[in-house]
């Protein structure tokens, strides 16, 4: 990712739509010194969290004005915990387009090669190389064999 990406640039959002999913960004997963993260308003992660809410662009933008209309107007200048709860009121009373947004927010976020370093992951997909399992180790499949049938049988 380029360090270099300005979001006037890049995507379908309006102005205010933009410092809104920055706000939204900024409040649900702010920076962390202690665990050497970035907040997903950070302009690397905000780009790719705008690639990939881009072809829903316009869902999306309806999903911030709601945002902002629980928040009378002032989302994108509220305090960081109005903004957190504004957030939660939306994700819970099912806002249109709110679970969509908080979904691929965060698959940016957790994305970003900072982020998966800081979990101790390799920053890279898991395709096509993997990740090691233990072979034979057949426990692995008990919680896969401890549900219940969830097709349909084929009598």
């Amino acid at each position: 990712m380029s360090t270099h990406i300005s979001l006037t640039e890049i995507g379908p959002f309006s102005p205010t739509g933009r410092d809104l999913l920055r706000a939204l960004a900024g409040a649900v997963l702010p920076a962390d010194a202690g665990f050497g993260v970035p907040g997903a308003d950070d302009p690397e992660i905000l780009a790719a969290a705008t690639a990939l809410l881009a072809p829903r662009a316009a869902e999306i933008e309806g999903a911030l004005r709601h945002l902002d209309d629980l928040a009378d107007g002032g989302y994108a200048t509220a305090p960081a915990a109005t903004r957190v709860a504004v957030a939660e009121t939306a994700l819970s009373t099912r806002s249109p387009g709110f679970g969509l947004l908080m979904t691929l927010l965060l698959q940016a976020y957790y994305q970003d090669d900072r982020v998966m370093q800081s979990l101790g992951m390799e920053p890279r997909p898991p395709f096509p190389f993997g990740y090691e399992v233990p072979e034979g180790d057949w426990s692995l499949l008990d919680p896969v064999r401890a549900r219940p049938p969830f097709w349909r049988r084929a009598d």
